[in-house]
């Protein structure tokens, strides 16, 4: 099949290869245009242009680039911009979602699903319309998330994802018929920094924050970034942090965690115990926030 695709981050390339690896003809790849990143501001290449560049696929930045070539079907994953409906006219296109829709439509279905403390995910391959991620689906996948990272969890998603996507290619029946989405429907917001500060929260919460990475909060007004996180045992009370029986403990709303990994600002990433020991007063009791 002739195809164009549409797509930018690291979670979109399995499917892009997988394309390629079926032998459908990509006629044409269309994804962000390169940013600056670092401390050199050196411009750098989305990770599906990269992917593109090394399988010799053309690579484009606008939509208006698909007029120019002759395709049968679009296949969109995590592209970052709505597809207007001028364009899904002229080329119908198939969408590989990490959700189970119409839970967690939007921008951070994977996120959003860890932090509700959700007990399954998955992915939804649905024709895609105007509006926000609510296209009839062709096929859907169930995935439990566990205690997974964001980052482990979306890897196996683009995986079952590409899958899932080629197994509708090649199936006349699923890729002609199509469900409604029904049942509840629930909005994947954007991340704000907020999102990630832990503060005056439950223990769950705290580690299902740290599961997105980038998780943060204060002591002594410095900002510690939290990397990794257990529950604990230990009788701390809310918002105190302290050294017990060889582990830093942290007090929270209904309970206590115990964090493994930390950076401080300004500096590298260590275990949570050798931060504690380059700290005065290492006997005393420290508040969080």
């Amino acid at each position: 099949m002739r195809v164009v695709f549409l797509g930018t981050p690291e979670a979109a390339v399995p499917t892009l290869r997988g394309l390629v690896e079926a032998r459908h003809d990509v006629e044409l790849v269309i994804t962000r245009p390169d940013r600056r990143r670092g401390r050199g501001s050196d411009l750098v290449a989305s990770p599906v242009k990269s992917a593109a560049l090394e399988l010799g696929l053309r690579v484009g930045y606008r939509l208006a680039d698909i007029d120019d070539v002759d395709v049968e079907l679009g296949v969109v994953v995590a592209f970052g911009a709505i597809i207007p409906a001028s364009t899904l006219t002229r080329v119908p296109m198939l969408n590989v979602h990490f959700s189970l829709l119409p839970r967690w439509r939007g921008a951070a279905p994977v996120q959003r699903a860890i932090l509700a403390g959700d007990e399954e995910t998955g992915v939804s391959i649905i024709s895609l319309e105007a509006t926000l991620d609510t296209g009839p689906i062709h096929v859907q996948r169930r995935v439990p998330i566990g205690e997974k990272t964001v980052q482990e969890l979306t890897k196996e998603l683009s995986e079952i994802g590409s899958v899932a996507l080629l197994d509708v290619l090649a199936s006349t029946e699923l890729l002609a018929l199509s469900s409604v989405q029904s049942g509840e429907v629930t909005y994947a917001e954007k991340l704000s920094k907020e999102t990630f500060r832990l503060a005056s929260t439950s223990s769950d919460h705290f580690l299902r924050t740290v599961r997105l990475g980038g998780a943060y909060l204060f002591i002594d007004a410095k900002r510690l970034s939290v990397i990794a996180a257990n529950p604990s045992m230990a009788p701390v009370a809310e918002g105190v942090v302290t050294r017990v029986d060889g582990e830093v403990v942290l007090g929270t709303r209904d309970g206590a965690v115990a964090i493994g990994e930390v950076r401080p600002e300004g500096s590298r990433t260590m275990s949570a115990l050798a931060w504690w020991a380059g700290r005065r007063d290492t006997d005393r009791q420290r508040t969080w926030s």
